[in-house]
């Protein structure tokens, strides 16, 4: 993973249900649907890019989120 690719999240809060919703570097709003301290963040694109918007597409299917390295700034917020 030398050349690893490197997403930084930035987190802005929990939205009305609860979810911890972060920005990307370009602007792009994404929820992490599966908080929990032992599992993998599951990361969704919010609706219209909206803070309050609902869970829209997962990240992994999208083919340029395929390999990267997601880093939380200043660390991820689970339960």
């Amino acid at each position: 993973m030398g050349n690893a690719v490197i997403l930084y999240l930035k987190y802005l809060g929990r939205d009305s249900w609860d979810r911890p919703v972060y920005e990307d570097g370009d602007g792009v709003i994404w929820k992490d649907v599966n908080p929990r301290a032992d599992q993998k963040a599951d990361l969704c694109t919010s609706a219209d890019n909206e803070f309050d918007g609902e869970p829209d597409t997962g990240m992994s299917y999208f083919k340029q989120y395929q390999n990267v390295l997601v880093v939380f700034v200043p660390e991820r917020d689970v339960w």
